[in-house]
């Protein structure tokens, strides 16, 4: 398992390219090529994530066309629901038959990782070549120093917010800490363009949103010797703030799935709230002319700093992993190398106007993160972002936690009042000792 302090975070950052403004990477030269040769007769069956963005779908099909035309290995790629890859992917792992790759989300993998094939010389070459990788992408592709997951990148996680409506409330830009942040939420909702955030079971936002409140506060689920540690004094501060924030919020967000956001800003009803680029996406590119008018007063920013004093970011992280009963090894291990390879990852990227942020270091000379300066706020999210099992490791029980929606429950219980601010945090310090044992 992998332990990422926040010390170890700082350092791996900085070996990675810290600062924004560090010169474009070029690849090294002096990587060895590599591939792999496919089995005999070959064919593979990929699951992923049914598109936010039409751009990534597209492209990742057209990827996968130029694979089969290369290779001669046909590629069969089915699409479904995030909610519904969770438990397909550990249906896959204890049956051990289904999908031979699929493209998981967070932590899963860590909680059945013996059940995964070990990518190491995969994960080492595109490192070596591409890189360095991010420090959440090693978190979340080794486990107990064994590759078994390929990091695929992070859904950028930003603030979304409707320019017009922010300077009508008096701000002349995005504010910067979590006190101004309150102040504008507060400003919006008097002005009748309130902000919304799920607090429903959302993979992405909720547990993105919600996860860096606490985490701004200096709250953490376990600490460094993964001993729960949710029961604290900053836990309680953090959710003090959310009581005084939720009242701010349109209703029904007690509810809300990873669409429900993205819809609800769309048609107007919200003018703030966390999100992927997937909004702008669908504006950007609408055939409505009124959509496309939205579009321009739609901008991006980074999650506000809290009194921990520094970044909190938090995202959806994808990755590939590739199961041991999988028929033919070489050709998966080929497939993932190849749609990893520049010609291939980058124009994914484009055509998806970077709704997945690249987890190695080469790729932030992607154009797609210049082209359009409301892309430019996501292009450093998984550099920036820590892993969901902040301050332990990654494993079975941080797997189970964020499955389990254990800080999503917690905050939107203490925030909406259905509990209290005490009983809330003793319910979620009880559901993680399940896990952490």
């Amino acid at each position: 398992m992998n332990r990422i302090t926040r010390r170890r975070f700082l350092q791996a950052s900085a070996l990675a390219g810290a600062t924004l403004g560090a010169p474009m990477l070029a690849r090294d030269a002096s990587a060895q090529e590599l591939s792999f040769k496919p089995e005999p007769g070959a064919k593979l069956r990929v699951l992923r994530w049914k598109r936010f963005v039409q751009g990534d779908e597209d492209q990742w099909m057209a990827n996968t066309r130029a694979f089969t035309a290369k290779t001669g290995v046909a590629v069969t790629v089915d699409n479904e629901n995030w909610e519904d890859i969770r438990p397909k992917a550990a249906v896959a792992a204890n049956v051990g038959s289904g999908p031979d790759i699929i493209l998981s989300t967070n932590d899963d993998s860590h909680q059945y990782p013996d059940k995964l094939l070990e990518i190491g010389d995969l994960c080492e070459y595109l490192g070596q070549k591409y890189g360095p990788w991010y420090p959440s992408a090693l978190a979340y592709g080794k486990n107990g120093g064994r590759w078994i997951a390929l990091p695929l990148g992070a859904g950028g996680n930003c603030m979304n917010y409707r320019v017009s409506h922010l300077k009508a409330a008096g701000f002349k830009e995005f504010p910067k800490d979590t006190d101004g942040f309150l102040k504008l939420c507060k400003a919006l909702k008097k002005n009748g363009t309130p902000p919304g955030f799920a607090l429903g079971n959302a993979t992405g936002d909720a547990n993105g949103w919600c996860h860096w409140l606490i985490w701004a506060f200096g709250a953490k689920m376990v600490d460094e010797q993964n001993r729960v540690a949710i029961n604290s004094k900053e836990t309680t501060a953090a959710l003090e703030y959310a009581r005084e924030l939720y009242p701010t919020f349109v209703p029904g967000t007690l509810s809300w799935l990873d669409p429900n956001n993205n819809k609800a800003f769309l048609s107007g009803d919200i003018s703030l709230t966390n999100n992927g680029i997937s909004i702008y996406y669908a504006a950007k590119t609408s055939q409505d002319a009124k959509m496309r008018d939205l579009a321009k007063d739609i901008d991006h920013a980074a999650f506000p700093i809290g009194p921990v004093g520094h970044p909190t970011a938090s995202a959806l992280f994808f990755t590939c992993v590739i199961y041991k009963y999988c028929k033919y090894p070489n050709a998966a291990k080929e497939y993932l190398r190849f749609m990893m390879e520049k010609e291939q990852y980058e124009a994914w990227q484009k055509a998806a106007i970077g709704f997945v942020t690249q987890p190695l270091t080469f790729y932030e000379r992607n154009p797609v993160w210049t082209d359009d300066p409301k892309h430019t706020p996501f292009k450093f999210s998984c550099k920036s972002m820590l892993p969901n099992g902040y301050a332990g490791s990654l494993g079975t029980a941080s797997a189970g936690c964020i499955a389990d929606f254990i800080v999503v429950n917690m905050v939107a219980e203490a925030a909406s009042g259905a509990e209290t601010v005490k009983d809330a945090i003793s319910r979620a310090e009880k559901r993680a000792k399940r896990y952490y044992r």
